[in-house]
């Protein structure tokens, strides 16, 4: 490719440029084909309802070696299933089949998984309209559903 157009009415040719090459740029592509809400289970709100399916453990990537306490959820808004993160030191004992959850993006790079877990995306932060938070540390007791 040439030299750019630097001359007295070179605005159009430049814009033209510009709007031909920022479709190499990944982020642009994304945010201009809205590829994020599309592909996204949770169609690009921050947090979604679901019921727990099963409790599964994944192995954390190397140099790690931990069982993570995950449990699979399906999503009450359009029935897709996803894999979720249980934190807290004994979550997973708080956690039953069937049980209503909300989940929230963990937050990685890029929307990608984050930390030593591979493919989980989401993490629990409520069971039966109750913070896991606060059941984790005693301040409430769960509730009889």
């Amino acid at each position: 490719m040439g030299k750019k157009a630097s001359g007295m009415n070179a605005g159009k040719k430049l814009l033209k440029r510009r709007h031909k090459f920022r479709w190499s740029s990944k982020q642009f592509v994304k945010r201009a084909k809205d590829l994020k809400r599309k592909s996204d289970p949770l169609r690009g709100s921050s947090q979604a309802k679901g019921i727990v399916l099963e409790k599964v453990q994944l192995e954390a990537k190397q140099p790690n070696s931990a069982m993570r306490k995950c449990v699979r959820v399906q999503l009450l808004k359009n029935g897709k299933q996803v894999t979720a993160f249980c934190p807290g030191d004994g979550a997973t004992k708080i956690i039953d089949e069937h049980d209503e959850v909300v989940i929230e993006c963990i937050g990685g790079k890029m929307g990608r998984a984050k930390g030593d877990i591979p493919g989980v995306r989401w993490q629990v932060i409520k069971v039966n309209a109750q913070s896991l938070d606060a059941l984790l540390k005693g301040k409430i007791e769960k509730a009889r559903k």
